[in-house]
């Protein structure tokens, strides 16, 4: 292939370079090198697209030789042997059909042996083209019907085409508008001020229909921001109207959320009857089977895109915003707007809900990380949802009752402080305070188990329930001590 410029430079030579209108009528001599493919002049002499190399000065003309007077023999002779091979090629070939070893050697199917002999009358010729023809049809629809795309290699038995799948989850994806608002400082230009002002944000992200009374589930994060005041004020749902008629932006409340577990629960403020998801079994997913997302990444301008991809990773440990969760890793794409969205299996089924991806920068080359996309599995969230509708949190979550923080390497060596968690604040009458431990105390181990952060102190206790004993360690004053801790019941303060 030419690009442009040698493409340009070509067709200026011919240009510059133009044959005579006899040279274009005359074919190419033998063996001459052409540029390009083989160029057929135009009628009226004009000039070549493509530019031909310099050929040789053509040999001057030679008179005719006279003829032999052994012509016609040699003519007659050639046309004998055409027939003898013929008749040969004609009589092998039936021989062959005729001859059940010879077929399978040659590896004839079964229409090709059963074809009647009689065919191969006067239009042989015609009648082994049209064989040949459709033996090459039919291979070419063999190599089809056998190759397989990535999706059928992920999928498993029975598995669903992906046009299906998106007609079936498609209705029961939404849209969430969050509204937030929250107070700001006004100050002047010396950083002094004593008054406050409003202000106010939307946030999107994506929902699914848990059922037809209008029950959708999402990410907490999708409608609880800190920095954004906490809980958002208002929020509206958004309907794919490819399925519903009427009105398709309805006000909704929300149910519950835990931001540890990143799941929301909202209910819509409607009568209508809803398309509800259908959920599977998260924990019959294998690596390597295939997934597909749906929602509305960047906003709802793009409400509805389907992504497909496979499961990358089961159990995944992810820690997000200092709350280890185990996760499904997937390389379907899933960007910002996604959040709350089905991750759905090869039988229409939501196995997860999308929660996050991985985009940072890292290396000395700033390479930026594809295809990490983390969604909670169902298996998991059921149980947390059930208890969000029926008692607004999730029960039997176990609290420690302290904040702290870490102590880093800088602070160790500065304040001759162990690794751990530094305790910052004693909930009073908490299950740290019942037991002995103060503010000031560093945590550095739980039931003998080593924890040097806050992340760590976290994944630890959730390994108990409410109502369990465990044994915390501290350093005090230079020295370790052990507490016996009965953990209470977290209970968020409910608005």
């Amino acid at each position: 292939m030419f690009n442009e410029n040698e493409q340009d430079m070509m067709h200026n030579g011919a240009e510059n370079n133009a044959p005579s209108p006899a040279e274009t009528q005359s074919a190419p001599p033998q063996g001459a090198p052409i540029t390009g493919s083989y160029y057929s002049p135009r009628s009226n002499g004009g000039v070549p697209p493509m530019q031909r190399e310099p050929v040789c000065q053509a040999p001057a003309p030679q008179p005719p030789k006279k003829k032999s007077s052994h012509t016609g023999l040699k003519v007659l002779g050639i046309v004998a042997g055409l027939v003898l091979v013929s008749v040969g090629s004609v009589q092998a070939y039936r021989f062959v059909a005729e001859n059940e070893s010879l077929q399978r050697f040659f590896g004839r199917d079964d229409s090709f042996v059963n074809e009647p002999t009689a065919q191969l009358g006067s239009s042989k010729a015609e009648e082994s083209s049209k064989e040949n023809s459709v033996t090459e049809e039919s291979s070419a629809a063999d190599v089809l019907h056998s190759s397989v795309d990535w999706y059928q290699m992920a999928a498993p038995e029975n598995a669903m085409s992906i046009p299906d799948i998106v007609d079936k989850v498609s209705p029961a994806t939404v849209g969430i508008t969050s509204i937030f608002v929250w107070q700001e400082q006004v100050t002047d230009m010396w950083g002094f001020g004593g008054g406050t002002y409003e202000e106010s944000a939307p946030s999107t992200g994506t929902g699914i229909i848990m059922s037809a009374e209008g029950y959708v589930i999402t990410n907490a994060h999708v409608i609880y921001q800190a920095a954004y005041g906490g809980k958002a004020k208002e929020v509206q749902i958004t309907l794919n109207p490819e399925y519903y008629d009427g009105e398709t932006q309805i006000a909704a409340t929300i149910v519950g959320y835990d931001t540890e577990e990143d799941i929301a629960v909202l209910k819509l403020d409607t009568d209508r009857r809803l398309i509800a998801a259908e959920f599977g079994d998260s924990d019959a997913l294998r690596v390597g089977e295939a997934v597909i997302a749906i929602g509305n990444p960047l906003g709802l301008e793009l409400f509805g895109s389907v992504t497909t991809g496979i499961v990358s990773a089961l159990n995944r440990e992810v820690t997000i915003n200092e709350s280890p969760m185990r996760l499904i890793q997937t390389d379907a794409a899933i960007n910002n707007g996604n959040s709350g969205g089905p991750l759905i299996n090869a039988y229409g089924q939501v196995i997860g809900i999308n929660s996050a991806k991985m985009s940072s920068s890292y290396g000395s080359s700033a390479a930026t990380v594809e295809g990490l996309g983390f969604a909670i599995p169902m298996a998991h969230a059921r149980n947390v949802i059930d208890d969000l509708i029926n008692f607004g949190y999730v029960r039997g979550k176990p609290l420690i009752g302290i904040s702290g923080r870490d102590v880093t390497e800088y602070m160790s060596q500065a304040y001759d402080l162990p690794l751990g968690i530094y305790v910052t604040e004693v909930v009073k009458g908490g299950a740290a305070e019942l037991a002995g431990i103060r503010k000031g105390d560093v945590i550095i181990a739980i039931n003998g188990e080593s924890v040097d952060t806050y992340a760590e102190l976290n994944a630890a206790k959730n390994n108990y329930a409410a109502g369990d004993t465990i044994t915390i360690t501290v350093v005090r004053s230079g020295n370790d001590r052990e507490f016996a801790v009965t953990l209470q019941e977290k209970v968020p303060e409910m608005p």
